[in-house]
């Protein structure tokens, strides 16, 4: 049926084909599953698919060859690109995919593709286990774990790529295959941190490690003026701490809540977030240092410590991001990016900085698509803004954090942390020689390019 139209007399039809409920504009639930997570984007696909299955993928995907329209794949819809939905095309919405099936004795876990770090979480946190995953628990484990997969344990146990040990795929031709060491070991290789280039992944099994359920995090707060000498000190315990330490740091708007002072309500403040998944004493040098208005850290269930950043990022509003790797977190650069930071126009506006090394240090390189060591931090700068009206000065802001960045930034931070992301980013995030691999995937599971609404890698 090559040439096949979409319109009234096919639609009925092509219905036929699917389990699943297919959605057109018009339809009820159509503006509800067509939305992400990012308010910036308003996009209307032809036709929407809510997949009950693998079958529902496969039928989705043969229908968008036949009719030569674009393809989406939505899992979470979390990603700050949008590249989960189009204009005028065909989106294959995995979210109704909510399946979890848990081995305790094993520590492994299978879950469909439309399941949520929050319901990921949950799950497994029911038998004392945790991988690393999203720290927004409404992120969608499908497009984090394609993309690389940095989370809260990734100095413990890596990225969650890294834990990823098999993954089933329906590829551009319609075929369900399974990746794993042993079986499409080439292709395994590439799903952990080439995105969705090469299928779209319906089921992922992930190794499981021992994690709470009870841990030692939450947040400190500072004035900004001591956020020089915090973040230094910051820097030095962080890159020395074991393991077992995780956490962040930011220059956040302070919440008007009774644990913050009146006068500092509204204003641009340091924030710490510590958090031990050993000793809670191995925090008391963060925690003592300076003089914080605030010190919220406690004992709290792990599910919880997934749950410290989503209050600050939350769905429905307009998002920019910027990210880049450092090797060295200079005292100069300190001084840039918290100078920067001041600069802070909406409450949810943020300059995040994250610490990497533990396990990251020892993984491979070669070992998977995504660079496990890119630097020894990551910079970020998050625009999350409310109204239209924002959107000029918001997005300014954030462009010029991204010019401060340029004489030092490193390639490798996973391209899932941007919204800007061409060509060239895409091949110097992976580096000329996985690249060319990566290309190769392409040309073997992707040749006309069908999977190209992502952070694409072009068939030759």
């Amino acid at each position: 049926m090559a040439g096949t139209t979409l319109d009234e007399s096919t639609i009925p039809v092509i219905r036929g084909r699917f389990e699943g409920e297919l959605l057109e504009p018009g339809d009820g639930g159509y503006d509800e599953a067509r939305t992400v997570f990012n308010a910036m984007i308003d996009r209307r696909p032809r036709l929407i698919v809510r997949c009950s299955g693998a079958a529902d993928v496969v039928a989705g995907i043969l229908l968008a060859r036949e009719t030569s329209l674009p393809l989406a794949v939505k899992g979470g819809g979390h990603g700050v690109n949008g590249h989960a939905v189009c204009d005028d095309g065909i989106m294959l919405d995995l979210s109704p995919l909510k399946r979890i099936d848990v081995d305790p004795e094993a520590r492994i876990a299978r879950a469909q593709a439309g399941v949520t770090w929050g319901e990921f979480d949950a799950a497994t946190q029911a038998h004392g286990l945790a991988t690393t995953g999203g720290r927004i628990t409404t992120t969608g484990i499908a497009g984090l774990t394609l993309g690389a997969g940095s989370g809260w344990l990734e100095r413990m146990y890596g990225y969650t790529s890294h834990n990823l040990v098999a993954a089933e795929m329906v590829t551009a031709d319609g075929q369900l295959v399974r990746a794993s060491e042993d079986e499409n070991a080439d292709l395994f290789w590439g799903l952990r941190g080439g995105g969705g280039n090469f299928g779209v992944v319906t089921h992922f099994e992930y190794r499981l490690h021992e994690v709470g359920p009870m841990v030692t995090g939450g947040m400190i707060l500072w004035p900004l003026e001591q956020a020089g000498e915090v973040l230094r000190f910051y820097r030095d315990w962080i890159e020395a701490a074991p393991d077992e330490i995780s956490g962040g740091a930011a220059v956040v708007t302070a919440p008007p809540e009774g644990s913050v002072p009146t006068e500092l309500q509204g204003k641009p403040v340091f924030a710490v977030i510590p958090i031990s998944f050993g000793d809670p004493e191995l925090l008391r040098p963060i925690r003592e240092y300076g003089t914080p208005f605030a010190d919220l850290t406690g004992p709290m269930p792990y599910v919880e410590v997934q749950k410290l950043m989503d209050a600050g990022s939350p769905w429905g509003f307009r998002n920019y991001w910027k990210a880049e790797a450092v090797q060295e977190f200079s005292d100069e650069l300190v001084d840039l990016v918290l100078e920067h930071g001041k600069g802070v126009g909406s409450p949810f506006d943020a300059c995040f900085f994250q610490p990497l090394g533990g396990a990251l240090d020892r993984i491979p390189a070669a070992a998977t698509a995504i660079n496990p060591s890119a630097g020894k931090w990551f910079l970020h700068v998050f625009g999350i803004w409310e109204t239209e009206e924002e959107a000029e000065s918001e997005m300014a802001w954030v462009r010029r954090w991204g010019e401060l960045m340029e004489p030092y930034a490193r390639a490798g931070v996973p391209l899932t942390f941007s919204a800007d992301t061409g060509d060239e980013r895409v091949r110097a995030t992976f580096g000329d020689e996985k690249y060319a691999r990566l290309v190769a995937l392409k040309d073997k599971y992707d040749p006309e390019n069908l999977f190209r609404l992502n952070q694409n890698i072009k068939p030759s």
